[in-house]
């Protein structure tokens, strides 16, 4: 009787192709990617969203900057008392737009003539100058993180579009003074008031919101009640701005 030879085993089976395995590993990679993007997509749209109504209790920004006072041996410190937009002075308002923005009304996001400005200048100047809208300036606030790579420039910009098209530009400004860093532990407009002014931010004058509107670029450094040569040249400029900006439009 004849025996069955046993079947012959397929080399297919015994070497597997090597481009079918990397193929698989490329498709899972693929896949995590595109999780992670959809999931980032829904949270950024979700946060913008929830933040057109909710005002944002802290920023990344208050979070490190308290860590760095405890490194140095201070307290944790996170002065900040929200106001509504018609609870701050005309006049912040106005002092915001001439130091920091003054076609914020008029653009979409971006002010691309800045921005051009601000790159032929760092071209040609160690100190970097920045080129950020009122906008940009909010979408990092509220957001993301210090730093100035082209990974977090480039999330600055994507947020920038979300809350140009989701909020209004009184959301914006709303959130823009009572968000921003004005010293050392001091958030927002109203802190700020009562800690240089002694007075509500309602009732800022024109020379008050320009002194507090100098020391934006750089509060930890500067102070809107012992202004320098330069920072009192620097408001001049500011309440002259703001005398030629026409009604702000809200």
């Amino acid at each position: 009787m004849k025996r069955t030879p046993p079947p012959k085993k397929n080399s297919k089976s015994k070497f597997r192709n090597p481009k079918s395995k990397y193929g698989g590993i490329l498709r899972l990679v693929f896949r995590i990617f595109k999780l992670a993007f959809l999931l980032f997509i829904g949270l950024s749209l979700l946060g913008v969203l929830f933040y057109r109504f909710v005002n944002p209790p802290f920023t990344w920004l208050m979070i490190e900057r308290g860590f760095q006072r405890k490194a140095a041996g201070k307290d944790w410190k996170i002065d900040k008392q929200w106001k509504d937009f018609d609870e701050i002075s005309d006049n912040m308002k106005r002092a915001a737009v001439a130091a920091e923005d003054q076609s914020f009304l008029e653009h979409h996001g971006f002010d691309f003539r800045a921005i051009e400005k601000a790159i032929e200048k760092n071209a040609h100047s160690k100190k970097l100058i920045g080129g950020s809208t009122i906008s940009q300036q909010v979408a990092k606030n509220v957001f993301l993180w210090e730093g100035r790579s082209l990974i977090r420039k480039g999330i600055e910009a994507y947020f920038t579009i979300l809350i140009e098209v989701f909020w209004s530009k009184k959301r914006i400004m709303e959130v823009y003074l009572n968000e921003i860093e004005m010293g050392d532990g001091i958030y927002g407009i109203e802190a700020a008031s009562q800690a240089y002014f002694n007075k509500p931010a309602a009732n800022l004058t024109k020379h008050e919101a320009a002194a507090i509107a100098v020391i934006f670029p750089s509060p930890l450094k500067w102070s809107a009640t012992h202004p320098t040569r330069y920072l009192r040249h620097r408001q001049y400029l500011i309440m002259k701005n703001m005398r030629r900006l026409g009604p702000l439009d809200f």
